[in-house]
């Protein structure tokens, strides 16, 4: 039965390519999707080219070890991979409620009117680039937040994580953590109005009937019959956040040493190291930071697969 109903779709499938026009499409569209996997595969391909020699000779300690020293050939990124996923799940951390909230509000709140305007707003937000967001967060956003960090470390600095010994706070990754929270709202947003948009109306309806408040109904009707989607969507975030580059550099004092007090004024995150030591690296510096490079992609592209299996299943379970 299944072979048949396969069988069918083929036929299907080439009947509605029957025509010159749709032939046409259908093979530029076929030749863009090969080209996409193709080029990520030549990155891919170039990148661990590039790289192999620094991971032949720098071994379990790149991943491991705390020293970059262009000079005396020792490249070891442990405390950059800690400052990327730190720095981005606190972004995560404020974002992801913002971003449901705002998702929910869109859908099931706002007028129309006021809907549409705030969804233009959040995709304008998404096509703004880095560096604007990097220059605004250096010199307006900075000082802003460090005066919340000042205030935070007064009020709760016996937490450990939430310590400050230097009394500077600007350039820690908690200012870091709030850039890349910017950086993941619109995306978030994004796909969480898309999965909540697609929560049956009359569900919600009857919560609300029976007495439900809008908080309420969003905790246990919404949330938990968009799920799995929402929790794409959170993950796409992550990988947005853990990519980011230009944004981090410029509010992220980047130091090569382990740092989990997220009020201190130094941190470190990956992608950022990238763009700083790139000029200024030698030869076999460069094909270090390009194994950085390839641990970094490597990590993204796993969160991102996450991502895409947890919207695939959602997408599945409301289709049937």
């Amino acid at each position: 039965m299944a072979k048949s109903q396969e069988s069918f779709d083929l036929v299907d499938l080439k009947l509605k390519v029957s025509g010159r026009g749709d032939r046409l499409f259908f093979g530029f569209s076929s030749v863009a999707a090969y080209f996409a996997f193709s080029l990520v595969f030549l990155i891919v391909i170039f990148l661990g080219n590039a790289s192999f020699s620094t991971f032949k000779t720098q071994g379990l300690a790149f991943f491991t070890g705390s020293t970059w020293d262009d000079a005396a050939g020792v490249y070891q990124i442990f405390p950059m991979l800690v400052g990327s996923v730190l720095c981005s799940i606190l972004g995560l951390l404020i974002s992801a409620p913002i971003s449901i909230a705002i998702a929910y509000f869109i859908e099931f709140m706002a007028p129309p009117r006021l809907a549409k305007a705030l969804t233009n707003i959040v995709d304008l937000l998404a096509a703004l680039p880095s560096i604007v967001i990097a220059i605004w967060g250096a010199f307006v956003f900075a000082p802003v937040a460090a005066q919340w960090a000042q205030i935070i470390n007064n009020k709760l600095g016996f937490i450990p994580g939430l310590q400050n010994t230097s009394g500077t706070f600007v350039g820690s990754p908690f200012i870091a953590g709030w850039i890349l929270a910017i950086m993941m709202t619109p995306i978030i947003t994004s796909v969480c109005r898309e999965i909540i948009g697609s929560v049956d109306k009359d569900l919600v309806s009857a919560a609300l009937a029976l007495g439900g408040t809008r908080f309420s109904t969003m905790r246990r009707v919404v949330i938990p019959t968009a799920r799995g989607g929402i929790t794409g969507g959170i993950l796409l975030g992550l990988g947005r956040g853990l990519g980011e580059t230009i944004a981090v550099l410029y509010v992220l004092n980047l130091v090569f040493i382990v740092n989990f007090n997220i009020l201190e004024n130094y941190g470190g995150s990956v992608a950022p190291m990238i763009a700083a030591y790139y000029g200024e690296s030698s030869e076999v510096g460069v094909s270090a930071l390009l194994a950085a490079g390839v641990a970094l992609f490597l990590i993204t592209l796993f969160v991102n697969l996450i991502a895409q299996i947890f919207v695939g299943r959602y997408e599945k379970k409301m289709a049937s």
